[in-house]
C-alpha cells in the first residue's frame, strides 16, 4: 500500500481539490463576496488570502461557490488559473461597470457577450487579433435568469481597461459608437483566460455610473443605484448556476 500522492496548495487562493464547487462567482471586491455567501442557502469560509476571499456552500441544492478576486486582470487570471487546477468549470464574475450608453441607468443589470481587449494582461495568453467571448451557455442562463426574476438585462460588448484613472477620449468615443454597453476591468481577461483553460465564463455587471447621462445622480443616489443593481447581479448569477445544474 503506498501514500496517496500529496495535493499541493495554490499559492493565492490557498485551496485543495474539493475546497471549491464546480461553479464558482467571481466578484472583484471582498466584500462583494461575502454579500453573495450571505445569500447562498448555507456557506462555509474556505480561504481568505490577499484579494482572495473564498466561500464554497449551496444554492437551491447546487453546489456553488465565490471567490473575490481584487481590481483588474492580473490578480483576475490568477484566480481563474488556480480555481481551475483546483477542480472548478463554470465562473460567472459578478462585477460592477460604468454605463457606455446614454439607454443604460446607474443600477442596470448588463450581461457581456464579449469585450474589447484593453486590459493587457490577456496579450499574455493570446494574440490580440483573437476575440474576447463569453461562453454562450453561461450568458444564455444568465439572460435567463434576468428574465425569470423580471429583470430587464442589458446586452452587449463591454471594453476592460487596465488603468482605472487614465484617460482616452478618443478611443472612448470610437467604442461609444461601436456601441459598448459598459467599462469594467475584468471581462475580457476571464474570457481569455477562460478560452485557453477551457473553462466556461459568463459575466453580469451592475452599473455604478455612467459619464454619458445627461443628468448626474448625486453621489448618495448613485451608491443606493448601485446597491440595488448589485443585489440584482447577486440574484441572477445565482439563477444561471442553478439552470446550468438543470434545477429548474
Amino acid at each position: 500500500m503506498t501514500d496517496s500522492p500529496t495535493v499541493e496548495i495554490q499559492k493565492h487562493i490557498r485551496c485543495v481539490p474539493g475546497d471549491v464547487a464546480r461553479s464558482v462567482l467571481l466578484p472583484g471586491d471582498p466584500a462583494r463576496a461575502r454579500r453573495i455567501a450571505d445569500a447562498f442557502d448555507e456557506a462555509r469560509l474556505v480561504a481568505d488570502n490577499r484579494e482572495y476571499v473564498i466561500f464554497t456552500g449551496k444554492t437551491n441544492g447546487v453546489d456553488i461557490s465565490v471567490c473575490s478576486t481584487g481590481i483588474g486582470g492580473s490578480s483576475a487570471a490568477i484566480a481563474l488559473e488556480e480555481l481551475r487546477s483546483v477542480g472548478a468549470e463554470v465562473f460567472i464574475r459578478v462585477g460592477s461597470a460604468g454605463g457606455r450608453r446614454k439607454d443604460i441607468p446607474i443600477g442596470s443589470l448588463v450581461v457581456l457577450t464579449a469585450a474589447y481587449r484593453g486590459d493587457g494582461v490577456s496579450d499574455e495568453y493570446l494574440p490580440p487579433g483573437f476575440p474576447a467571448v463569453a461562453d454562450l451557455d453561461v450568458t444564455k442562463a444568465l439572460i435567463q435568469a434576468a428574465e425569470e426574476l423580471g429583470y430587464g438585462a442589458f446586452t452587449g460588448i463591454g471594453t476592460t481597461r487596465s488603468a482605472f484613472y487614465a484617460r482616452h477620449p478618443e478611443l472612448n468615443e470610437q467604442l461609444r459608437r461601436a456601441g459598448v454597453v459598459a467599462a469594467e476591468m475584468e471581462a475580457a481577461t476571464l474570457f481569455i483566460v477562460g478560452t485557453l483553460r477551457r473553462a466556461k465564463v459568463g459575466c453580469v455587471l451592475a452599473t455604478d455610473s455612467n459619464i454619458y447621462l445627461d443628468e448626474q445622480p448625486t453621489l448618495a443616489e448613485k451608491e443606493a443605484l448601485y446597491m440595488q443593481g448589485e443585489r440584482m447581479t447577486i440574484r441572477a448569477a445565482l439563477r444561471a448556476a442553478q439552470l446550468l445544474e438543470g434545477k429548474s
